[in-house]
């Protein structure tokens, strides 16, 4: 039976986020059948005031990875 996870974390995070992923995936003994992430877009920093829109800065994304899996 396929069934999906999600994995979630920062653009800041890749290496936590793959090694969090590769972990579940050597403990659980999954068969992968598809994979994909999404990087959410940017958006300002909560309460950022730049002195310019050239220098706004931005809280690192979101990124959420899925996972297509099979119990093996």
């Amino acid at each position: 039976m396929q069934q999906i996870k999600l994995f979630r974390g920062l653009e800041t995070e890749l290496a936590r986020v793959e090694g969090q992923i590769n972990q579940w995936l050597a403990e659980y003994g999954a068969r992968v059948i598809q994979m994909s992430a999404t990087l959410a877009p940017q958006s300002p920093a909560f309460g950022a005031q730049p002195a310019s829109p050239s220098l706004m800065t931005h809280a690192p994304s979101d990124v959420l990875v899925v996972l297509l899996y099979e119990k093996t």
